[in-house]
């Protein structure tokens, strides 16, 4: 099934993106999603509680949950660049192990960021949640996710069914954490954080047509 891959733009809201389901046949795919609101999303096994919800009504923020794994992410527009890759079973880029099975998606946005001048490099050993990582996604790192200088650039999760998998990804565009952690109940509204989560993470400070430009590019043939 290696082939060309099919790029897609959206824009919309983060809820109904996070259920879009998998193509049947699936095919190379690579989903762009512009929101139209800010939206916190939890992962799939948080609890509902993870986020203070009337805190979230407060300041206009809608609370999804994706399919995929991990911890809250803060959406919000010209925040991060959403990019779902989807390829299906028969693949060359397939791996049966759900942990290696990230580091192609994690090369991909390595090279993307080189484009960019940006050196970066893919985590390869096991999950670190760190201080707050089972409550905020780019506290920790997984395996295919991307460092620069140590900081979480770009976070990776995944679903997968018998025949197709869809990688969930999203680069940092800019790195402010007070109102996440609020949200999450790490801090008070207005309080600063720890630098324990100020320094887990870095935006890359470029537009986001640039950094998706530089995606396309790279991805494999």
């Amino acid at each position: 099934m290696a082939g060309p891959w099919t790029v897609e733009r959206t824009r919309g809201d983060a809820g109904t993106f996070h259920r879009r389901e998998l193509p049947i046949p699936p095919v190379r795919s690579l989903w762009l999603l512009e929101v139209d609101r800010p939206a916190v999303a939890l992962g799939a096994a948080q609890p509902a509680d993870a986020v203070d919800e009337e805190l979230a009504v407060a300041q206009g923020i809608e609370v999804v949950r994706r399919r995929s794994g991990g911890s809250a992410v803060l959406i919000e527009p010209g925040g991060l660049v959403w990019a779902d890759l989807v390829i299906g079973r028969a693949d060359p880029l397939w791996d049966d192990d759900v942990g290696r099975a990230m580091w192609w998606v994690g090369e991909v946005w390595a090279t993307a960021l080189r484009h960019l001048g940006v050196e970066a490099e893919v985590h390869r050993g096991p999950l670190q949640r760190g201080a707050y990582g089972d409550r905020i996604c780019f506290a920790g790192v997984g395996p295919g996710e991307v460092l620069v200088d140590g900081r979480k650039v770009v976070g990776l999760s995944q679903r997968r069914t018998r025949d197709a998998a869809r990688f969930q990804t999203a680069a940092l565009l800019h790195w402010e954490p007070a109102l996440l952690a609020a949200l999450c109940g790490i801090v008070r509204l207005g309080d600063a954080v720890d630098s324990a989560l100020a320094g887990a993470a870095v935006g890359l400070g470029r537009a986001a047509a640039e950094v998706e430009q530089a995606l396309v590019a790279a991805l494999p043939s």
